[in-house]
């Protein structure tokens, strides 16, 4: 008997549609290459811009933080 390793990226697979996984382990190529490849794209632009509003809200409370603490010292002179 073989024993072939499963990823756990596999197990997502089998989680979301059995079947697609049983043809992807057996090397059938997908119908909808277009879809996926689009969307791919679209998830990777997301990422970017999650990332991006990630970084713009730390930016936010960092400046928040030196306008509360200039106006601190200016209260206390």
């Amino acid at each position: 008997m073989s024993q072939q390793t499963i990823r756990a990226s596999e197990i997502g697979s089998y989680l979301y549609c059995h079947r697609a996984w049983w043809y992807q382990r057996r090397g059938v190529r997908s119908a909808n290459v277009r879809e996926l490849a689009r969307g791919a794209a679209a998830h990777e632009a997301h990422g970017r811009r999650a990332r991006s509003l990630a970084w713009q809200r730390g930016l936010a409370a960092a400046l928040l933080l030196v306008a509360l603490l200039l106006l601190m010292l200016q209260a206390l002179t």
